[in-house]
């Protein structure tokens, strides 16, 4: 992903000011990275995902607990990765570079395509900084999702056939935050505050809450939703 744009880079500028970051500009060559993670002997994971500005992809169909695609032009952005799967819950890590410190203006890019495997139980935290991020978790094993926006926009899919009910958190940031809601299983969605607009469609207003159809019926699982607004549009989309 490039930023020629002034309001990506005023947004990844205002991000890093405001952290006391030092400001260099270059135009370095795009590096390109595959990084693989075993399960080792962890039952199920979770996994702590902190990008400060650029494009995350998320998905499934990974034959280890993660197969990652890194690509970035600053050698101080290298992303680490960590993982301890000694016990029966497993804690990966995987978090933006600073070790060369400072903000880098210019053609930046850097965009991370990380692909888990659709069996293992997964709760997914992650924390945007500026940019966009698309979570494609339909395929996962999801056991929860907390999101925590900054500046750009965000678009989550849930799993349309999980046998547990589950929690989903997002606090908005300054942009637009879109869930794709299932429809097979119940959900309960509430979202409050930020200055913006909060739309839902497919859902039925209960008081101060939407559900879908599945909820109404009786479906004993339930995706339980909570959004906190920012600056910013929150979207819930579902089927009914």
């Amino acid at each position: 992903m490039q930023w020629n744009g002034v309001w990506m880079g005023a947004a990844a500028l205002a991000f890093f000011v405001t952290a006391g970051c030092d400001i260099e500009v270059d135009h370095n060559e795009p590096r390109h990275e595959l990084k693989t993670v075993d399960l080792g002997k962890a039952e199920s994971v979770k996994a702590e995902i902190d990008m400060g500005a650029g494009e995350l992809q998320v998905g499934g169909g990974a034959t280890q607990l993660l197969n990652a695609d890194f690509t970035y032009n600053q050698r101080d952005w290298k992303p680490n990765v960590e993982y301890n799967g000694n016990s029966f819950r497993g804690l990966l890590t995987i978090k933006q570079g600073h070790d060369g410190g400072g903000v880098h203006l210019g053609n930046n890019t850097y965009k991370w395509d990380l692909r888990f495997n659709d069996d293992v139980p997964l709760d997914i935290d992650v924390n945007c900084g500026a940019g966009e991020s698309k979570l494609d978790l339909s395929k996962l094993n999801l056991r929860g999702l907390d999101v925590n926006m900054g500046v750009g926009r965000v678009e989550a899919t849930l799993p349309d056939a999980s046998k547990r009910s589950y929690d989903v958190r997002v606090h908005g940031g300054i942009g637009e935050a879109v869930l794709h809601l299932p429809d097979k299983v119940g959900v309960v969605a509430n979202a409050t505050g930020g200055i913006g607009g909060i739309q839902a469609e497919g859902l039925h207003k209960r008081g101060d809450r939407w559900v879908n159809d599945a909820y109404d019926n009786g479906n004993p699982v339930t995706v339980h939703v909570e959004v906190q607004g920012g600056i910013g549009q929150i979207r819930l989309l579902g089927n009914g």
